[in-house]
């Protein structure tokens, strides 16, 4: 696989991305297009299928991380680059954190998605901790709280991440 720095390299994967969801929005789906280059130079494929699906998760990065793992048999996709058609919102930028993604390239940003009517640069507001509002987190903690990291911590069958 080229270099990530390689600019002909990125530009060809962003061009895919950006064909990817603008394709999408005729098939129904959302205007985001995402691919997964993982470590073996194979290409996995993800678009906004928020609303086709019902399931407010299934944005084009998230697809193109869950199609990258199934496809190599494995949650650790250290190695991979992920390529989105537009800037990755908190949402997005946490599954490639989770899956150990190396690098992440995209095309447009929040602001243009935020005039093109969708909410991510208000969620951003929300991380930097202007916006609370939105979403109120309260810890309730409770006798049992530490159980399940102590039956994690006391399984000898347990598989690290």
């Amino acid at each position: 696989m080229n270099e990530p720095n390689d600019t002909d390299h990125t530009a060809k994967y962003l061009e895919q991305a950006v064909e990817l969801a603008t394709r999408n929005v005729g098939a129904g789906g959302g205007p985001f297009g995402a691919l997964v280059v993982t470590a073996d130079g194979r290409v996995h494929e993800g678009v906004n299928r928020v609303t086709l699906d019902n399931d407010p998760t299934a944005h084009a990065e998230v697809v193109a991380i869950r199609a990258a793992a199934t496809a190599i048999a494995n949650y650790d996709l250290q190695g991979a680059v992920l390529y989105a058609s537009c800037e990755p919102c908190p949402l997005c930028l946490a599954s490639a954190l989770w899956a150990r993604i190396d690098r992440v390239y995209f095309a447009a940003d929040r602001h243009g998605a935020a005039a093109a009517g969708f909410d991510d640069a208000v969620f951003y507001e929300y991380f930097d901790g202007t916006r609370p509002e939105l979403l109120p987190v309260t810890r309730s903690d409770i006798p049992s709280s530490h159980a399940p990291f102590q039956a994690w911590g006391d399984f000898a069958g347990r598989k690290e991440y």
